[in-house]
This record gives C-alpha cells, sequence and structure tokens, in this order.
C-alpha cells in the first residue's frame, strides 16, 4: 500500500513515516501544501494522511481540491486543534477521519487499516483477499488463483504489486506514470519500458491461469483490468 503524508513538522512526519514504513507501509512525505496538492492529485496513493496547517495551501483546501478533481482517495486529516468546528469543518472537506494530535501509535495505526479496509471492502472476499472475475489475490503468499479452476501462480514483489493496483482499480484505466510511481516510487529512476516488462510478465501469468481478466492497454491511455471480450 502507498501512503502519501503532508506534514509540515518535519520531526513528527518523520517520525510517522517511520512507524509506517516498519509496518511495511510505502511513504512518501511532503512538508508544504503545493507539493502535496500536487501529489494528492497524481491519484496514485491508497491514503492520505493530511495535516491542516500547511504552509502554502492548507489541508482544507487540499482536501476539497482533491474531491474536486474526482479522487475518491481516503484522507485522515491530522491537526492539533481539537475544537469541534475544525473537525466539522475537515470532514466537510472531504476528508473521511479526523485525528487530533498528540495521538497514540495503535490509534493511527487502527485508524489508517480500518479506513483501506473500507476502501478495498468491495474488492475482497470473506477472508479479506482480492478479488475481481475469477480472480484472487493471496497477498500473504504472493499467489494469484483461478477461483473457477482452482489453478494458482506465484508472483513476483513487482507482479504482485501490479495485481495489487489493478484488481483495486479494475474497469480503472491506470497510465504507465501511475504504474511507475506506485511500483518504483518518485525517487527512482525507473523508465516506462520496465512497466511495460512486468506487464508482460503479468500478462503470461494471467494466460497461464486461463483466467477469463486480462490487462488491456487503452491507446494513448494506459492499462485496464478488464473481462476478455467473447469472440
Amino acid at each position: 500500500m502507498k501512503l502519501l503524508i503532508v506534514e509540515d513538522e518535519k520531526r513528527m512526519s518523520d517520525a510517522i513515516c517511520a512507524i509506517l514504513r516498519q509496518e511495511k507501509y510505502d511513504v512518501d512525505p511532503f512538508y508544504e501544501g503545493y507539493g502535496g496538492l500536487d501529489a494528492a492529485r497524481s491519484g496514485i496513493y491508497d491514503l492520505i494522511i493530511l495535516d491542516v496547517m500547511l504552509p502554502g495551501v492548507n489541508g482544507f483546501d487540499i482536501a476539497k481540491t482533491v474531491r474536486k478533481t474526482g479522487i475518491q482517495t481516503p484522507i485522515l486529516m491530522l491537526t492539533a486543534k481539537s475544537d469541534v468546528d475544525d473537525k466539522v469543518t475537515g470532514l466537510d472537506s472531504g476528508a473521511d477521519d479526523y485525528l487530533t494530535k498528540p495521538f497514540e501509535t495503535r490509534e493511527l495505526l487502527a485508524r489508517i487499516r480500518a479506513m483501506l479496509r473500507r476502501e478495498n471492502i468491495k474488492r475482497t472476499d470473506d477472508m479479506g483477499m482480492l478479488t475481481v472475475g475469477d480472480l484472487k489475490l493471496d497477498q500473504a503468499k504472493s499467489m494469484l488463483i483461478n477461483t473457477e479452476t482452482g489453478g494458482d501462480i506465484r508472483l513476483s514483489e513487482k507482479e504482485l504489486h501490479i495485481m495489487e493496483i489493478f484488481i483495486s482499480n479494475a474497469g480503472n484505466i491506470i497510465n504507465k506514470e501511475q504504474l511507475a510511481v506506485k511500483i518504483w516510487g518518485y525517487e527512482n529512476e525507473a523508465e516506462y519500458n520496465n512497466v511495460e516488462v512486468y506487464i508482460s510478465f503479468t500478462r503470461k501469468k494471467l494466460q497461464f491461469l486461463g483466467s477469463c481478466m486480462e490487462i488491456k492497454a487503452v491507446r494513448g491511455l494506459g492499462y485496464e483490468l478488464r473481462k476478455k471480450e467473447e469472440t
């Protein structure tokens, strides 16, 4: 899971990032509003942790702008303020939850888990595995399963991330830049042909499973996981 944190207090941000990375989340920190807004509008994140008081653009305005662009990424808003009006303003701006500083680490992690769980509920089965069509993704074992035939195949780390992204966004077009940043990160020098290579690997594994789902290239836009067209 890829998380964005926009917090101008560097010590606070570094502490949160360390906690989240220890929990195996991939985290990108930003320390001011404009950079955080640009990152939030990229649509590549699974969750946004957003401070209210920021230089440049405040958290309320970032949340409003993100929602106006149609991005529905869950937003957890952080603030030192505990006033009810501030909480209401944050929620009305588009935040999904609100956490007042100082907070306990276990509460932060519990709220993140709950928000991610709600976001993925439409794509998970009773065991909490991501599923779409005849595919089920066992993330703990890095296995992709055909629920119709019972066949399975192991995925590499990059292939696992690719399938997490596509199943969570089934029916939506994901462009190469989004995939590159989500999988390799902003600071990595990975080229777009790396995306194509791993898409090719993943497609071969879908073919091996005989799945009814395919990763389809959409000319000029990117890729989409969708059901194969009947011939």
